[in-house]
């Protein structure tokens, strides 16, 4: 397979679908070379809808021919394009698609507060999915939206560019580069779901503004037990009947103000008494008790449309006594998927909070992640050995390449189709 370039990336996207005329037009392609500068992702949509109407039109023409559709839906055209670029892919890129690191874990220098040579170097031995940028990465505005700019035109492929930007104590824009200011959504609980709407496209419409496409909001935990203290007033609420009102309204406040969202930390981190960034934490309801509320918060953001959701590092006993959340294939591929019903981005939380780092290798937890099911890996502890530890399970047949293929088309799918509007 060769490596995904600048230009077979952005030179053209055939339309190759379910067509009578498949024999006459099996691909079509635009000729000539445009470079990755001048051509994105909204340019390619643009092509292949040229490209599909001339096809009509010449079909049009044929009175032996059966009738073609007279449209093409963005999904599957999405869908069609990302078969395109995965096809184009090295197993290297693809599992580096599958990478959600802060600059700092490619670059191996910090802090990182612009694009020059060695974050250009890094995106090409490292193409990563997305980048996580925290408060020193952050000097003002406008260096901060040059910085996300600069740095998308370096990569092959358009980056998720996140923060963890929730508001009140977790925020990162807010506090070092003055955008607008929004308290802990847990103050904001009585104040009903037009409230909790307009927060999230504040927060939203300030990010996009400066480049960012994703946040790692809502909180979706339900503040439950009061002893918890790394939830406590991130959550919405404390009713989860109320936090999942709230939380549905701010996944479509997150997408009007122009950025993509994130549930979590499923299945759910506010009935715990433990931190998990600090040491492994325990969830102790029954199976019917968490599904009739600490899961009902994450129902309503998916049934809303959420775009990813963060698998917490949690035990759930009821769930699977083997393995916490975010490395377990029956919480992320039953309940999750199956049960829940949802079909976006499955992404870890950070790989070197300790619950994780503490007990497993950077190998093991690679390849028990993706296994299980996660489509990206959270700021895993050494991105090298990560990323060798995929491509050698490929290899020898522990992990099947269609799994790492089924997570890039996701990703890819995603990033078509919210770029391209």
């Amino acid at each position: 397979m060769s490596a995904l370039s600048n230009e077979s990336f952005s030179q053209f996207m055939w339309v190759e679908a379910a067509l009578p005329f498949s024999a006459i037009a099996q691909r079509f392609r635009i000729g000539g070379m445009l470079s990755m500068k001048k051509m994105n992702i909204k340019t390619l949509l643009l092509c292949s809808g040229i490209v599909y109407l001339l096809v009509l039109c010449f079909i049009g023409s044929k009175k032996n021919y059966a009738a073609a559709p007279s449209s093409i839906s963005p999904e599957i055209l999405a869908a069609q394009q990302a078969e395109l670029l995965l096809a184009d892919m090295t197993l290297h890129e693809k599992i580096c698609q599958m990478m959600f690191t802060a600059p700092e874990q490619i670059c191996g220098s910090s802090p990182i507060t612009k694009a020059d040579e060695a974050v250009a170097k890094a995106l090409t031995d490292y193409p990563v999915g997305g980048l996580l940028y925290s408060s020193p990465n952050l000097i003002s505005q406008a260096q901060t939206a040059s910085m996300i700019q600069e740095t998308q035109a370096m990569s092959k492929i358009p980056l998720f560019i996140a923060a963890d930007e929730e508001g009140g104590t977790v925020n990162r824009l807010m506090k070092k580069l003055g955008t607008t200011y929004i308290h802990s959504m847990y103050q904001y609980k009585d104040e009903g779901t037009d409230t909790a709407y307009q927060n999230a496209c504040t927060i939203a419409s300030d990010m996009s503004a400066l480049g960012f496409n994703l946040d790692f909001a809502p909180v979706a935990d339900v503040w439950s037990n009061p002893q918890n203290k790394v939830i406590g007033k991130r959550a919405y609420s404390d009713d989860y009947t109320q936090a999942s009102e709230l939380v549905s309204a701010a996944v479509s406040g997150f997408h009007d103000g122009g950025v993509l969202c994130t549930l979590k930390h499923f299945p759910g981190h506010g009935d715990t008494v433990e931190d998990s960034h600090k040491a492994s934490a325990h969830v102790y309801k029954t199976k019917e008790e968490l599904y009739a509320k600490e899961l009902q918060p994450f129902l309503a953001g998916i049934t809303a449309n959420a775009d990813f959701v963060m698998m917490g590092h949690l035990n759930v006993d009821c769930l699977d006594s083997q393995n916490p959340a975010s490395l377990s294939p029956i919480i992320i591929q039953e309940t999750l998927r199956h049960d829940l019903g949802f079909d976006g981005i499955v992404i870890t939380d950070a790989l070197q909070m300790s619950a994780i780092a503490n007990n497993y290798t950077p190998e093991e937890v690679a390849i028990k992640a993706v296994i299980a099911g996660n489509d990206m890996l959270l700021e895993p502890v050494d991105i090298a050995k990560t990323v060798s530890a995929l491509e050698n399970a490929v290899s020898q047949g522990t992990i099947p390449e269609e799994r790492i293929n089924e997570s890039v088309r996701k990703i890819l799918i995603q990033k078509i189709t919210w770029m391209g509007k």
